[in-house]
């Protein structure tokens, strides 16, 4: 059985790709692998470019752990991917995602974590669905929405959780640009490539500058956040 996550270096870029031939769940296993696949990007590539299966980018945290009414259990799984999600948007190297499908949940907080964000053009939903379930979003949720969602949308896609098709997650925020679906890899891929011309320390260090305030806040608060999380309809 192949492992879910995969990393080629190409042509300067460090492609990531999701595929456990489903949904893209986000396991402790994904977890560990993402961060591993990112500890090579830095010593092996300019940019990073992390790109779904042809069903979904992800459409969010491990089903059996998030229903299988271990509280502990979701907290635990959630806080690692609340890190993850955290050290994906500081990560000091450019950071394209090809949303090639749904992205749900935490599928959709990796969308928002990346700098720029490639969707493809089909039929596929796009968005925090956690109020709907019964599920309040967490704080490093909160304020990865606050920062990267247009504030026009923000309400209607935290608190009423709404889901987006491709256009209208370029309206909210979620993406910053939709192509063709044949395209959307291959055009993820280019964008990395170009931005990893930048200077590295410049492009890190103003990253920094923008977004480090906001990590380390999540980061300290993130053991309060998860006493909050009951799990769905909790």
């Amino acid at each position: 059985m192949t492992e879910p996550v995969s990393s080629t270096v190409e042509d300067g870029v460090a492609v990531i790709r999701l595929d456990d031939g489903k949904m893209n769940a986000i396991s402790h296993a994904v977890i560990e692998q993402l961060h591993a696949a990112l500890d090579k990007a830095e010593g092996d590539a300019t940019a990073v470019c992390i790109v779904g299966n042809g069903r979904a980018l992800s459409a969010g945290f491990d089903l059996s752990v998030m229903t299988g009414g271990n509280v502990e259990g979701v907290r635990g799984l959630v806080s690692e991917g609340a890190k993850l999600i955290m050290r994906l948007y500081g990560h000091p190297q450019p950071t394209v995602v090809a949303v090639t499908g749904h992205a749900l949940a935490a599928g959709a907080l990796v969308v928002l974590a990346c700098d720029t964000r490639i969707a493809a053009d089909r039929q596929s939903k796009i968005g925090l669905n956690e109020v709907a379930i019964g599920m309040a979003l967490p704080q490093f949720a909160v304020e990865l929405s606050r920062e990267r969602l247009s504030k026009r949308f923000a309400t209607r896609a935290t608190v009423q959780a709404e889901i987006f098709d491709p256009a209208g997650a370029q309206a909210a925020g979620y993406v910053d640009q939709v192509v063709p679906e044949a395209e959307c890899e291959t055009a993820a891929i280019a964008e990395a490539r170009r931005l990893g011309q930048f200077s590295t320390g410049a492009y890190a260090t103003t990253k920094r500058l923008l977004r480090q305030a906001t990590i380390d806040a999540v980061l300290a608060n993130l053991d309060a956040d998860m006493t909050a999380i009951l799990g769905p309809a909790g």
